[in-house]
């Protein structure tokens, strides 16, 4: 149950640093371009240096490492078994042999595992630095601006945007309302430990009224916008507009030029 206390997605660290003063659209230029290139390098000199920029991002942030660090171990299940998969089922020079079975442990396969693991927990901590840098407020205003262009083919680039950051701010409402049941299942005698087929059939009693919960918070959601006379995006205004500023130009620069390297290698 480590997954409730450790993931901060959605989650927004207030602070008055250089990253939170940087325009969401450059924020979001950044992020698309640097998962991008993750997706594509192979380089252990690329992911290294990837590496280390995301400490220097949080650094600049203001953001606690171990804050930023706890968003990976929920995932470390999801490390082991893709380091294993290559491990096993990649070919390549043999290094040993599992006993008793025709199971073989590559040189490849070890190299092409620990790549890809470092490539899962780079995306999954420069996700969470995007969340704890910039509010969803701002994410809404920044996709919105970013897909305007999108609405002469009739695409709802206001409502998408406002989904998609109503997601992500309510996955640390839920992940706290899941803790809650639990806490209040456990003070009734339920265990969430033992064997893995009780630990499953142990689930039922949690999602059930966490699903509950969803919906009817969905439904007071729904019933507040409603209240307050929200029709969507057409002619609706913006307290804060955007503004580029000369080190948004610089991030969104130094970002493109590090995609362009990634495809070029």
């Amino acid at each position: 149950m480590a997954f409730f206390n450790d993931i901060t997605f959605g989650q927004y660290f207030p602070a008055a640093s250089f990253l939170h003063r940087l325009d969401p659209r450059s924020k979001l230029a950044a992020a698309f371009c640097l998962t991008g290139g993750l997706l594509l390098t192979y380089n252990l000199y690329v992911l290294a240096g990837m590496a280390v920029l995301s400490l220097l991002v949080a650094r600049s942030g203001g953001i606690p490492l171990p804050l930023l660090m706890k968003n990976l171990r929920p995932f470390l299940w999801l490390f082991a078994l893709t380091w294993i998969i290559h491990i096993f089922w990649s070919d390549g020079r043999v290094l040993w042999v599992v006993p008793l079975t025709s199971l073989v442990v590559t040189r490849e396969g070890l190299a092409l595992g620990g790549i890809y693991v470092t490539r899962l927990a780079l995306l999954i901590l420069y996700a969470a630095l995007l969340t704890l840098c910039t509010s969803p407020l701002e994410l809404t205003d920044a996709l919105e601006r970013m897909t305007r262009p999108l609405k002469r083919w009739g695409v709802p680039t206001h409502e998408l945007s406002l989904m998609l950051t109503l997601s992500l701010r309510f996955i640390p409402t839920l992940l706290e309302e899941a803790q809650r049941i639990r806490n209040a299942q456990l003070s009734r005698g339920a265990r969430f430990n033992g064997s893995l087929r009780h630990r499953i059939r142990s689930l039922l009693p949690l999602l059930v009224p966490l699903f509950v919960s969803a919906f009817h918070r969905a439904d007071e959601l729904a019933s507040a916008m409603d209240a307050r006379c929200y029709t969507g995006g057409e002619g609706r205004t913006v307290y804060t507009r955007l503004h580029f500023a000369w080190t948004d130009y610089l991030v969104m620069t130094g970002s493109l030029l590090f995609f362009t390297l990634c495809i070029w290698l």
